[in-house]
């Protein structure tokens, strides 16, 4: 008996001092400078759960709340398997933002960087300034101003005419489609009234396959987002096509964005139409989901206080 309990202590007590030191390195993670102070949680799960409890108001997330009272601005934690820093300074995500591709690089979840593709999304050096330089072009300050406000405008008050005659609105999901459809409209010349392709559909709610856990399996968040993703990147790919095609033996008018990424075709080797089809499925997302959530918010805000909605009609007036 004491011969057996022997090795099993013999056997436990390796794994114990391991054990602790797993646990040791986990709390205490490497690093060439000084890491700001935090916690890295449960070992393996880190803080994942904290964050991904559903927030009951618009305010802060709790998860965020909390720590920036307990560490300040600046925290360290893990979350989905990663030890990550976590900023709420401005002055500091400035600075990072000017750093980026110098003494910064960027990175980006799992889950994104599979649904958006990591070699987009993380396009760097020429490649990275070219999509700026695109973007900047057609969406600028310039170009909204003198463009594209004006168009939006006729848009929302078309829309908002429309939305008069019903007996109620889900503004969330109708504000989505009005920004997609302009958006659309835009870089694609899409036109969703004339296709029977519904790209904004399979779009809604697509946030919440980028911050879930990037398992490919059925049921799951992200496996639905995955789904609904080929089934635009397939739309999007066809469009893609049709524009080439149409361009084929002369050189294409440029009126909107695609077609000035399809004559780019002709001179820059990385725009291949699977790079190409990435991009547009990347931009249109960007502008299709945020903008809709911030605008369902700021009219709730306003529908809460009407004061303030009051001010802003006089000095708009």
């Amino acid at each position: 008996m004491e011969m057996m309990v022997r090795s099993v202590w013999l056997v436990l007590f390796p794994l114990l001092v391991i054990s602790i030191r797993w646990i040791y390195r986990w709390r205490n993670p490497k690093c060439k400078g000084t890491l700001p102070p935090g916690s890295m949680g449960l070992p393996l799960l880190g803080d994942t759960l904290s964050l991904l409890v559903t927030a009951r108001s618009i305010d802060i997330h709790p998860f965020f709340k909390e720590r920036m009272s307990r560490y300040g601005p600046l925290f360290k934690t893990s979350v989905a398997g990663r030890s990550i820093v976590i900023s709420a300074d401005p002055d500091f995500n400035s600075f990072l933002f000017q750093q980026e591709g110098k003494l910064v690089e960027m990175w980006y979840m799992d889950s994104f960087a599979k649904l958006l593709r990591q070699d987009t999304t993380a396009a760097s050096g020429y490649v990275h300034k070219y999509l700026r330089h695109l973007v900047l072009n057609h969406f600028g300050v310039e170009t909204l101003k003198h463009r594209l406000l004006p168009q939006l405008e006729c848009a929302i008050n078309q829309r908002l005419q429309e939305w008069a005659k019903q007996p109620e609105v889900q503004l969330k999901d109708q504000t989505a489609a009005m920004i997609f459809e302009f958006t659309a409209k835009h870089m694609l010349s899409y036109e969703p009234e004339k296709s029977s392709d519904t790209i904004a559909l399979n779009l809604s709610n697509f946030l919440e396959g980028l911050m879930a856990f990037p398992f490919r399996v059925p049921g799951t968040a992200f496996y639905r987002c995955k789904k609904r993703q080929q089934k635009v990147i397939q739309v999007i790919s066809k469009l893609v096509e049709e524009r080439m095609n149409s361009g084929e033996g002369g050189r294409i008018s440029k009126t909107d964005f695609l077609d000035q990424i399809v004559e780019d075709m002709r001179t820059e080797s990385f725009l291949t139409k699977e790079f190409a089809t990435h991009v547009l499925f990347g931009i249109l997302l960007a502008s299709f989901e945020t903008v809709s959530s911030t605008i369902a918010l700021t009219i709730k805000y306003l529908s809460d206080h009407p004061s303030l909605l009051q001010q802003l009609t006089v000095r708009g007036a």
